[in-house]
This record gives C-alpha cells, structure tokens and sequence, in this order.
C-alpha cells in the first residue's frame, strides 16, 4: 500500500468515522475497503490516466484514492471551468477516461459508457471511455495533473508525483495544530489545496473530513458565493478547521460582524489563494475567526508557508513548512529542491529543481515570508517607483466597504484606482474617506489619488476575471481606458495650474 493509504490506515481505530456527506458515512476500515475495491476495477479496466469531472462528495475521494494507490495518472477538471476549458484539459492530458456525475460531459468529448462502471459508485458517479491518441509528453513520475486557469484562461498542466503530495500533506498534518481535526470543504476538492489540506492532510492527522456538495455550503461556479448558506453549513458541520479563499473570509467576518457567532469549534482557519490585508485578519479574528494566512503554488504541490498559532505575524504569510526551501532572486521567491515535475507538453520545463513563482517577496531576520506581489503585476510609476498593486488593492478590499478594487499606475505619476463596492447603497463620500484613511498608512508613491466606480463587478463572464478569481489587468484597464485616462489627466492639469 502506498506511503499515503499506508498512513491513513494507521492514524486512527479503524472504526472511527472518517468521512461525512449528508447521510452517508465511511469509518476508516470502510474507507480502505472502498479504496481498495475501486482500485481493482481500474486495475481490470487497465487505465493509466484518469480524469475527474465531478461535484464534491465522498466519491470524489474514493476515486482520487484509488488512483493515488495504484500509481494511476488523476486529472481533477474543476466544475468552473467552460466547456472549452475542461475539453482542452481532458484532451491534453491524454486521460483515457473521464469519471463524472455531470449530465453535460456528452458536450466535452465524445464519450462511451463503460458497462457496470456505475457500480463502482455508491451515488451517480459514471465512468466514460475515452478515444486518446496518447500523443501527451507528460514527465516520468507524474501522478497528478492539476491544471490551472491562468491569466489567458487557457488551462495549463502542472504535474505532480505521488511522493510530492504525501510529503506536502504530511507536512501540513504535523504543523496545524490539534490532532484528530474535523475538517469541513468549502473549496471545489479539484482545487490542489483543498485536496491536499483539506483531505489528505485531516485524514493523516487521525481526523473526520466532511464534505458536502458544493450548493450545500454555497458555493456556484468559480466566485459565486451564498453567504447564508456557507454559514448554515458551518452552523451544521461544527468544524475544528476550514481552508478559505480572502474573499470567503470577508463575507464570513462582514457575517459575523452583522451578528452571527461563528461556531467555538473553530480553532483554525488557514486562508490562502490571493494576499490577505492584515486589517481583514484583525477584523476576523475580533469575531473569534482564528484566521491565518498562508501561502502556495500548485507547482509546489499547494502550501509553502502557513502562520499558525505561536508562530504568526501580521502582512507575513508565515514561515516555510518543514519540506520547503526558500530564498529570493532579485526579489523573486523561489522555492528550491522543489520536487515539481514540468508542465505537460513542455519538456524544457522538466525536472528543474527549483521553482521560480513570479512573486515579490522578502524573508524577514525571524524567517517569516513576506509577499508583496506579482513579477509581472509590478507597477512603475514615471517617478520610478516600484508598487505592487495587489499591496494597495488588500488594503482598499480588507474592510466591510469595497467588494473590489483594481489598482492602476504603470507609467504614470501616480496611482488610481477601479472600485466595486459590496453595496450599490455605498456613497461617494463613504469611499473617498476610506480612500483617504488607506492613504495615511501608505507612502505618498503607494497612494490612491484618484477613483472611479466600476458599474459591474469583475467575473469572468465578462472577462475581466481568471477563471480562479483573478483581474485580468491587461483586459480591465483596456475596459477602462477612457475612464483611466480621465483620471491622470484631470489630476495632471489640476497638479500643472
């Protein structure tokens, strides 16, 4: 039994319940068993790459197991991704077949049901055939493909062996504190940090994962969310932990800010995908939301670094996790003796060694991790002044006010910015004071000396999102130019009487 089933078998009697999804439960010998019985029907049906296109639920796990066990090639296709998206990814992945409870999987690919296949799932899991050409180039080793949306929305291959994932999650289990955790997913688990942190890691720990489909903790493609329901979720679940996104946390403390108690079982919220204010930090954890940020990349198998209890500091994202090498280029972190892999179809990308994350950062005298932005993001203002704007844009976004905010200024004298708020209620006058309360705190170059309020939020159906939640910068300021220009040219002519 591979090192990862091999632990989980260990972490706890064998009758303790492991899993939870509504009314269906799994004890950890149960657990195994199923495991074990999917893998022998992959076994028989001779796949070596599998992809996984399906809600949240313990089948979803079952499946990811198996194939973990056996050495089987598993591409998780997130439910947000387009028709386009998830064809490109089945496609270039050389998956031989596709494992989904989705009525719409006819319009990815061309499809064959594989007879009796619905029995290997105890819900309406289906296992497809597809017709590859196996054309893929795809390093030795790869387990996991995990594919990411990236700025252009083109999905791009990240692979992962199995040895990689067990080392990251067995990190993870040792450094969160508490033992035995009752882990509730609230991410997509096709996301590569909830799978790995929010299964993996909780189930080596000796603890019970609870996973719900995802309208049941309100979840709705890649940045729909239902407040209500996630906090009657929570309400429902009672969890030790939860992995949340800083959008998530907002709501979550904007919730209990309006009066819900967060549940006392709470004693760790790690937030990670996206840099988190340190204001909205205070904010949450005043409304006893045990929140600490930590920080990851899928080329590193998710997390990095993680602030935890006796060790946190505030605008860090923590200290490296036992397994990971830090240090920095030219202002670059980069993670050395990673163990990724390449990307599929990129054979230059192979074996490197080390992973350069195109974020800007520092490593304080105590080792903590400091991230201030993007490489390719990095403003210079015409003064020649370096900004990174996802620095301005969490502390704009870190109260209750702004829902969204993009920070302009490359090549320009100073910086504006494009603002969303949460409510349509919200007034000028609310803005531009909390606009001139940012300011103090900031350097003069850092500051916004100019706004304007978007009409419509961000998404990615209107193309100004990634499919993970993202500004496509180059696309929001094109949208915006006329509006932009106004703003330094209003402002420059005021600056010339």
């Amino acid at each position: 039994m591979h090192n990862l089933l091999h632990n989980i078998g260990a972490a706890g009697p064998a009758d303790q319940r492991v899993l939870e999804s509504g009314a269906r439960t799994l004890t950890r010998a149960e657990l195994l068993r199923n495991v074990e019985k999917l893998a022998w029907s992959f076994k028989e049906l001779e796949l070596q790459c599998v992809a996984l296109h399906a809600d949240n639920g313990i089948d979803w796990i079952l499946a990811d197991l198996a194939c973990h066990a056996l050495g089987i090639r598993i591409v998780p296709v997130p439910l947000f991704f387009s028709a386009e998206q998830a064809s490109h990814t089945i496609n270039q992945s050389a998956a031989q077949a596709l494992i989904t409870d989705q009525k719409n999987a006819g319009s990815l690919i061309n499809l064959a049901a594989v007879p009796g296949s619905q029995h290997f799932f105890s819900g309406d899991m289906t296992l497809y055939a597809i017709d590859t050409d196996d054309s893929a180039r795809i390093p030795a080793g790869t387990q996991k493909i995990t594919y990411t949306s990236g700025s252009t929305g083109i999905p791009k291959g990240v692979c992962l062996s199995a040895a990689h994932q067990f080392m990251v999650a067995n990190a993870l289990a040792t450094t969160v504190p508490g033992s035995s955790p009752r882990h509730l997913c609230v991410l997509p688990l096709s996301t590569l940090l909830e799978n790995l942190a929010g299964v993996y890691a909780p189930l080596l720990s000796g603890g019970t994962v609870v996973v719900p489909p995802l309208s049941e903790v309100g979840i709705d493609g890649s940045s729909g969310l239902n407040i209500s329901t996630l906090v009657n979720s929570i309400d429902r679940a009672q969890p030790n932990t939860l992995i949340l996104v800083p959008e998530m946390l907002d709501a979550l403390t904007t919730a209990a800010e309006c009066g819900w108690i967060p549940s006392p079982s709470l004693h760790f919220v790690a937030v990670g995908g996206g840099k988190v204010a340190p204001e909205l930090l205070r904010r949450a954890r005043l409304c006893n939301l045990p929140a600490f940020e930590g920080y990851g990349l899928s080329e590193c198998a998710s997390v990095v670094t993680l602030n935890v209890p006796g060790g946190d500091r505030a605008g860090a994202v923590g200290k490296p996790l036992p397994h990971a090498t830090l240090s920095i280029d030219n202002g670059e972190i980069v993670v050395s003796d990673s163990e990724f892999l390449g990307y599929v179809n990129e054979p230059d990308s192979w074996h490197r060694g080390s992973v350069r994350t195109g974020d800007l950062g520092h490593i304080d005298d105590d080792g903590f991790v400091v991230v201030s932005g993007r490489v390719k993001n990095q403003i210079i203002t015409s003064f020649g002044r370096n900004i990174s704007p996802e620095w301005v844009e969490s502390e704009l976004t870190a109260g209750p006010l702004l829902q969204q905010a993009v920070v302009v200024g490359d090549a320009r004298p100073y910086c504006v910015a494009l603002i969303y708020p949460h409510s349509p209620a919200t007034t000028d006058d609310q803005i531009i004071a909390l606009i001139q309360s940012i300011n103090q705190r900031l350097p003069d170059y850092a500051r916004v000396l100019d706004w304007h309020r978007m009409a419509e939020p961000n998404t990615p159906q209107n193309g100004l999102l990634t499919a993970s939640g993202k500004p496509k910068r180059a696309d929001i300021e094109n949208a915006y130019r006329l509006q932009i220009d106004g703003m330094h040219g209003t402002r420059q002519e005021v600056a010339n009487q």
